[in-house]
């Protein structure tokens, strides 16, 4: 099962996505500017052979819902992500608000 939902941070809206897959969910939070995402995430390939696409992201490990993935710390982030202030350790709600 997949289910969409809109979540809004601060007056800012932004798209969570769930797909509950055999034996592990994968959840994304994304705007037009970026995303958080569960330990699914390969930040290095995203940083290495898709640098040029310039993905700003971040990813925390050991959550199993939007609320956990909002308030864990990131437990890396991607280069372009470091340039807009997102640093490992913000919970996803504090790097979400800086993709805006």
């Amino acid at each position: 099962m997949i289910s969409i939902e809109p979540i809004e941070l601060q007056g800012h809206m932004y798209t969570a996505v769930t797909v509950h897959l055999p034996k592990t969910t994968l959840l994304t939070i994304s705007n037009e500017i970026g995303y958080i995402m569960c330990g699914a995430l390969d930040v290095e390939l995203l940083n290495t052979r898709l640098a040029d696409r310039k993905i700003i992201a971040g990813r925390a490990v050991g959550v199993k819902t939007i609320d956990e993935l909002l308030k864990a710390p990131l437990e890396s982030v991607t280069t372009e992500a470091e340039k807009m202030g997102i640093v490992k350790g913000m919970t996803g709600e504090e790097a979400l608000l800086k993709m805006i």
